[in-house]
């Protein structure tokens, strides 16, 4: 199983300079594609989810386009070929 992690330039800096990233998880789900990202690259994992786990409350994820907030959270399935967009809240004023 394959899918692709796209990472904002904000963030690809924790990935080796790397905004597009294929990863091989062990599993079929958001969780699954997180633990591989994290096992690959811990900084930009934690930087994601927090120390229990959970997704970061300014962190968004997209599953094929869909925000899995309104999925199944890490439940999401996430099937062979996928592309998983990891986007940061942006406020200003």
């Amino acid at each position: 199983m394959s899918v692709e992690v796209v990472l904002p330039g904000v963030l690809a800096d924790l990935a080796g300079g790397a905004r597009h990233l294929d990863l091989q998880p062990d599993g079929g789900t958001l969780a699954a594609v997180l633990e591989a990202l994290d096992a690959r690259h811990p900084v930009l994992g934690r930087r994601i989810r927090d120390e229990a786990g959970a997704v970061r409350r300014f962190v968004n994820l997209y599953v094929d386009g869909e925000d899995v907030r309104w999925q199944d959270g890490l439940g999401t399935a996430v099937p062979d070929g996928a592309v998983v967009h990891v986007l940061p809240s942006v406020a200003g004023g």
